[in-house]
């Protein structure tokens, strides 16, 4: 059996006992006195381990049959408050619109080019945007993003005449989820540096977002766990309605 680390078991007693969800101001504290608490192990060469500015992370069990086209929950929002991070983006465009795109933050914008680039094995992207009139050709390359989660869609938000818009809006943060088989929704909800606040606002504005996507075909209790993280720290249950 896996032994915990010196460092996850200070966490754990920082945390103290999660048989009880707790308010979103406690989970955040809590998450962040635990990810304050440092390695106190150096690599075998003798240089100190480093302690980045860790992401905070929620995530929500949903009373969902994710197997069910009408019982999924996917889409996308932008948080308040940001997320700390960038994304690299493309757009599948034609003509003016490309140059347009690249104005706007796309890394790379384009049409047959593009697709050929990326059937050659070019992935340095995190979003790709699509205008409607290009997907009768994107859709070749279904079999190279779809298992990526990159594939334009139309329910994501990224296949939309304004492209201009959406890529601006991807590049600066905004976020995509999809249920997973089990019904959890992972997101990126800050950085451990953010402000209380912050973090609070973001976390309310995704459970806010997820509980107006509840789909009709869901029966019975939808929100059914509620947990943050930092990317190196245990989980802390949230009380939400």
């Amino acid at each position: 059996m896996p032994t915990k680390s010196v460092r996850y078991r200070k966490q754990l007693e920082a945390r103290g006992p999660d048989s009880e969800p707790r308010s979103i101001d406690d989970g955040i504290d809590a998450v962040k006195r635990m990810a304050e608490i440092k390695s106190d192990r150096a690599y075998k060469n003798g240089r100190k381990r480093k302690d980045p500015d860790q992401t905070v992370e929620i995530c929500l069990h949903l009373g969902i049959d994710a197997r069910q086209a009408d019982q999924m929950v996917r889409g996308s929002l932008s948080l308040p408050k940001g997320t700390g991070a960038t994304k690299k983006v493309i757009a599948f465009v034609e003509g003016d619109l490309a140059d347009r795109a690249r104005a706007a933050g796309a890394v790379e914008a384009g049409a047959d080019e593009l697709i050929k680039k990326i059937q050659d094995g070019w992935m340095d992207f995190d979003v790709a945007v699509g205008h409607p009139s290009m997907m009768s050709k994107v859709g070749k390359l279904g079999r190279v993003l779809g298992p990526q989660g990159k594939m334009p869609s139309p329910k994501a938000g990224t296949v939309t005449p304004d492209v201009e818009t959406a890529v601006r809006e991807y590049a600066a943060g905004k976020l995509e989820f999809r249920a997973d088989k089990g019904g959890n929704v992972h997101l990126p909800v800050g950085k451990v540096s953010f402000a209380p606040e912050d973090l609070k606002a973001n976390i309310e504005a995704v459970i806010a977002h997820i509980q107006r996507v509840k789909p009709a075909a869901a029966k019975g209790q939808y929100l059914r766990r509620v947990c943050i993280k930092a990317a190196r720290t245990p989980s802390v249950m949230l009380a939400v309605g």
